[in-house]
Order: structure tokens, then C-alpha cells, then sequence
């Protein structure tokens, strides 16, 4: 795939002279990265697989940038935002698995069922809330530079990791309610609570701040955040989680539909008063 992509970087260097320093630099990083990751693999011993491993993921990440610094990157909002979106409703789907197996296998065992169907109700509350306040705005609005576009795709890892992380957390939530795992009721709380937060601090970077909203919207998202991290000390952890998530649901379904909540077509962003 590293060649196949090194073999479009040259083409593009031949045809658009204005983006063949760019282009250059992309074909040269890029692969000197894959050589990087061949040594990492093949050559270093054992003990040194995670400093490497890590040392040539910040390789990868800072290519791009490297890369740009010399002319700015054509950004097509449209195709940029739908990529991004799809891999978050994958990341989504594989969550939704994750919990899902974790229901199945204690069923079957028929342990804890009482327990089990308060985690499953305020799981699917808690994966169809964070699916609508993702997909709540068109992210092609907020893609208006290639600055934007490089703060939207970094962003997105921390999104991928705390949609991920969620799944994780209910399967751990599952395993709480119906067997010793020998962690604590806040713990096994705590594991969903975080990243969601984080899941809701990345979209108000993403999704919230581009649109400069009112005082009240610039607030929704920290304080369901903060509201997120309280309910782990709740009897229920996910059960309130997910209420949360659909309160603030809610809440910005009914500002979006108010007149002076609607954005610019053309912008994205609400008007100010």
C-alpha cells in the first residue's frame, strides 16, 4: 500500500508543479517511514519494540506537517468529513459489538440479570447518543482551511480512542454486575465515565467551538462532561451516563431548532446577537 501511495505521490509531483515540493516531501517521509517500521520490526531486539514502535508513530504524524509547511493543502470538506465520519461509525459498530458480546456470553451463563439489563439499557442510551451528537452537525462546515482540516484529523484520534474505550468500559461494566472481577464499583464506573468525557471534550474542539455558539451551547458540552464524571459515584454508573447523553441529546436538538440557534448554511456557525 506504502509503494502503491509513493507511485500517486510522484504522479501528482509531475502533474501540479505548484504541489511538487509537497508531493516530494510526502513520497520521501512516507516511505522513510516504512523503512523506519521495517527496522523497528526485523532489526531491534524485543525490549526495544514499544520505544520504537512509538518513536516512528510521531514519524508518521509529523510527515503530513512536514510535508504542508511549504504550500498549503487543498482541503475537500466534503469528501475530508465524510471519511472521518464513517471511521467513527465503524469505531461505533466494533463498541456496540464489544458490549453486545460481553451481554451474550452472561447470558448464556444466565448470571446477573437484573444487573446486566440496567448496563444494556444505559449502554444502547449511552452508543445512540454519541452517535447522534457526532453526526448532529455536517462536519464539512467546519472544514474551512487546511488548517482546520489538520486540527480535524488530529482530533479524531482522540475520538477513535474514547468511542473505542467505551466499548471496553461496558464490556468491564458488564463483567462488574455479574461476577467478582475484583475491582470496585467506581472503577468499573470510571471506565466508561472517562472516556466519554473524552469523547465529549473532543467534539466541543471539533464540533462546538468552530460554530462560536451563545454562552449556553459553549457550556452544554463541559458540563454534561463534568455531569458524565459525577455519575460514577451514582449505584448505577452507565444507566446514568446514558441519561446524560440523552439530555444533552435533547438539549441541543432543542436549541438547533430554535431560530436563533440555526447556522449559516454557508458557515456553519450560529449567529451571534
Amino acid at each position: 500500500m506504502r509503494l502503491g501511495l509513493l507511485a500517486q505521490r510522484l504522479r501528482a509531483a509531475r502533474d501540479v508543479p505548484e504541489r511538487r515540493t509537497a508531493m516530494l516531501r510526502s513520497a520521501v517521509g512516507e516511505n522513510a517511514a516504512l523503512l523506519g517500521w521495517a527496522v523497528v520490526v526485523f532489526a531491534l531486539p524485543g525490549s526495544w519494540l514499544l520505544p520504537g514502535g512509538l518513536a516512528m508513530a510521531a514519524v508518521e504524524l509529523a510527515v503530513p506537517l512536514w510535508a504542508e509547511r511549504t504550500a498549503g493543502a487543498p482541503c475537500h470538506p466534503h469528501h475530508t468529513a465524510e471519511r472521518y465520519g464513517l471511521f467513527t461509525l465503524i469505531v461505533l459498530g466494533e463498541s456496540v459489538f464489544a458490549a453486545t458480546h460481553a451481554v451474550r456470553s452472561e447470558l448464556d451463563a444466565q448470571s446477573g440479570a437484573g444487573g446486566l439489563a440496567v448496563v444494556t439499557v444505559g449502554g444502547l442510551l449511552l452508543v445512540f447518543s454519541m452517535w447522534w451528537v457526532y453526526f448532529a452537525k455536517p462536519g464539512h462546515r467546519f472544514l474551512t482551511s487546511s488548517r482546520e482540516g489538520f486540527v480535524w484529523g488530529y482530533g479524531h484520534y482522540a475520538v477513535y480512542a474514547s468511542v473505542a474505550a467505551v466499548g471496553a468500559g461496558l464490556a468491564v461494566s458488564v463483567d462488574h454486575v455479574t461476577r467478582d472481577t475484583g475491582i470496585g464499583a467506581e472503577a468499573a464506573g470510571a471506565s466508561v465515565a472517562v472516556p466519554v468525557a473524552l469523547f465529549l471534550g473532543a467534539l466541543w474542539v471539533l464540533h462546538v467551538r468552530p460554530q462560536r455558539p451563545g454562552a449556553l451551547r459553549t457550556l452544554l458540552y463541559p458540563l454534561a462532561a463534568t455531569l458524565v464524571l459525577a455519575a460514577v459515584l451514582t449505584p448505577w454508573p452507565v444507566l446514568t451516563i446514558g441519561l446524560v447523553m440523552t439530555a444533552l441529546v435533547v438539549a441541543t436538538t432543542v436549541l438547533d431548532a430554535r431560530p436563533e440557534g440555526r447556522a449559516d448554511p454557508r458557515t456553519g456557525r450560529a449567529p451571534t446577537r
